[in-house]
């Protein structure tokens, strides 16, 4: 049976900081706004609640001191003109009701009080199933009884028109905390995607460095990295190709030496050292100028006519090399670099498994993809990434002649990254190692 996986409140909140700061705006504005029409709608009805009391004082006590000046047969006509909206006068007991000992009731009580100026015995009841209804019951100067039923009515009632203004003031809002945070993080979004897109070598355009304090002062930051970043990859270039081209004039001068000698086993490995020495320095050289780039220009290839040459060539030396599968059309890419490429990963294979197959194919958003096969006994799945860093080699001795100089990998990787592709090596299920460069 499977467990039920526990909820945490916090996977409800966004991943992006775009939504996360949109929602802590939005949250803060929309409970200032509410705390603020809150005081006021409060100030309103205590200041409401303050004119009704004291009009119900000033008019209860005028009222009561005509209605106790007038004859008892007159009082009935002057009943309805002094009664108001929210109070009227009945002669009579009134309706049984239970005593009131609420705020509300009290207070009422307290301004009836303060009006009849404590001459007339007092009492205030709630009447029964309806909770917004006193009554108060006093005895006239005659000993008439008198009710003033007072049904307090909502105070100041709000405007037809106040709903509409809420809905347009929270549209504003989230207009506004919308507007804020892509101000905010437009800047941080163009960061990100120059660092992404990070190339020393192209000539991308630089960061706008305008705008305000922070993101011009982080915009020029990231340009003066990017314009170090170039300096330092082009002289370690400069480094390697002077000491290539230093190297070269010794190791011929030795070489020279070596076959003027008589011959010896130990001619024979010398000279064996010096090739050594001399394809090491080359292929150090080729590794740092992939790492920095290429200024070869893009230009449309046809995709079965240069992987048929590749091929052949390799055909016309006796090795191994076949076609699998191709595809028809055209592909815009730096040629001499894929051919580069596709010569380590077919040299590799060669080396390794002693034979190479080629597979071209195309999906449907127009991805190719470009695989060499071999049916060696691959690499084991916890160093196929390691396999692609520089000098790495998976043949354990010391011998070049069989484990090679650990840079052949590495520079199908940098160049298939410099012509905008990339390059994965997984294991066959049937056996053997794939090394497959994908190309838009």
């Amino acid at each position: 049976m499977i467990a039920a996986k526990a909820f945490h409140p916090l996977q409800l909140w966004p991943r992006t900081l775009r939504a996360r700061l949109f929602l802590i705006l939005l949250a803060g504005l929309t409970i200032a706004s509410g705390l603020s029409f809150a005081v006021i709608v409060t100030e309103r009805y205590l200041s409401a609640k303050a004119i009704m009391l004291g009009t119900l004082e000033s008019d209860v006590a005028t009222s009561i001191a005509v209605l106790d000046r007038l004859p008892a047969n007159e009082r009935a006509n002057w009943l309805d003109r002094l009664s108001r909206g929210n109070y009227h006068f009945v002669m009579g007991p009134g309706l049984p009701g239970v005593a009131d000992v609420s705020g509300r009731g009290a207070e009422i009580a307290a301004k009836i009080e303060e009006a009849v100026g404590h001459r007339f015995p007092l009492k205030v009841e709630s009447i029964p199933g309806d909770g917004r209804r006193l009554q108060a019951h006093l005895t006239l100067s005659d000993g008439s009884p008198l009710t003033i039923d007072v049904t307090p009515t909502g105070i100041m009632p709000l405007a037809q028109w106040l709903p509409y203004v809420l809905i347009v003031q929270l549209i504003l809002l989230i207009l506004c905390t919308w507007f804020a945070v892509r101000q905010a993080i437009r800047p941080l979004a163009a960061l990100a995607a120059a660092a992404d897109a990070l190339d020393p070598n192209k000539k991308d355009p630089r960061l706008d460095e305008s705008g305000p304090t922070e993101v011009a002062h982080a915009a020029k930051a990231f340009n003066s990295m990017r314009d170090r970043i170039a300096r330092y990859l082009e002289e370690r270039v400069q480094i390697l190709a002077s000491i290539s081209h230093d190297l070269q004039t010794p190791i011929t001068r030795m070489r020279l030496r070596a076959e003027m000698a008589d011959d010896t086993p130990e001619k024979d490995k010398l000279v064996q050292d010096l090739a050594e020495i001399e394809r090491l320095v080359q292929e150090g050289v080729a590794y740092a100028r992939s790492a920095h780039g290429n200024v070869e220009k893009s230009s449309k290839i046809d995709i079965a006519s240069f992987i048929e040459s590749l091929a052949y060539d390799y055909q016309d030396m006796g090795k191994a090399v076949t076609i699998a599968k191709t595809i028809s059309g055209t592909l815009m890419t730096r040629p001499h670099a894929l051919r580069r490429i596709l010569s380590n990963l077919i040299d590799n294979a060669l080396k390794f498994a002693g034979d190479a197959e080629i597979n071209v194919a195309r999906d449907g958003q127009g991805l190719v993809t470009i695989t060499v096969l071999d049916s060696g006994a691959g690499i084991p799945d916890d160093q196929l990434e390691a396999a692609m860093q520089p000098f790495y080699r998976l043949e354990q001795s010391r011998n070049r002649g069989t484990g090679g100089t650990g840079l052949g990998l590495a520079i199908a990787q940098q160049l298939a990254i410099a012509i905008g592709g990339s390059l994965r090596l997984y294991n066959r299920s049937e056996g053997g190692l794939a090394a497959e460069i994908t190309l838009r």
